[in-house]
């Protein structure tokens, strides 16, 4: 297997552990992978008056993980978070919020509420 779709397979499976993660703690998926021209969101969810837009990453070191996510990305994430938004009428008065999941070694996971904001 060529190291691209390797490193597919570990995202996948990284965020398939995340949203089993996210559904014991009560929250509700909303998307997985919800893709515009301008981005990808991992995983969309909901926990009571908030919509939450969540990256997943999945490294060998919690710095690591941290680091991959550049503000290049974070703007695309938010773009894309746009987008979601004006589609879906329901989730209006909702409010928003970017976390980070990093799945650390294939098993740790580390939720990072809020781990930026948009200005």
């Amino acid at each position: 297997m060529n190291e691209r779709l390797k490193r597919e397979k570990l995202g996948r499976r990284a965020e398939t552990l995340a949203a089993f993660y996210l559904r014991l703690k009560g929250y509700t998926i909303v998307a997985r992978r919800f893709k515009t021209p301008s981005g990808e969101i991992d995983i969309i969810a909901a926990r009571r008056d908030l919509v939450i837009m969540i990256e997943v990453k999945a490294r060998e070191h919690l710095q690591i993980a941290r680091e991959s996510i550049s503000m290049k990305s974070r703007k695309r994430v938010e773009t894309a978070a746009r987008q979601f938004l004006s589609r879906q009428a329901r989730y209006q008065n909702y409010g928003i919020r970017f976390d980070a999941i990093f799945v650390i070694k294939g098993r740790k996971i580390v939720h990072e509420k809020d781990f930026w904001r948009t200005n």
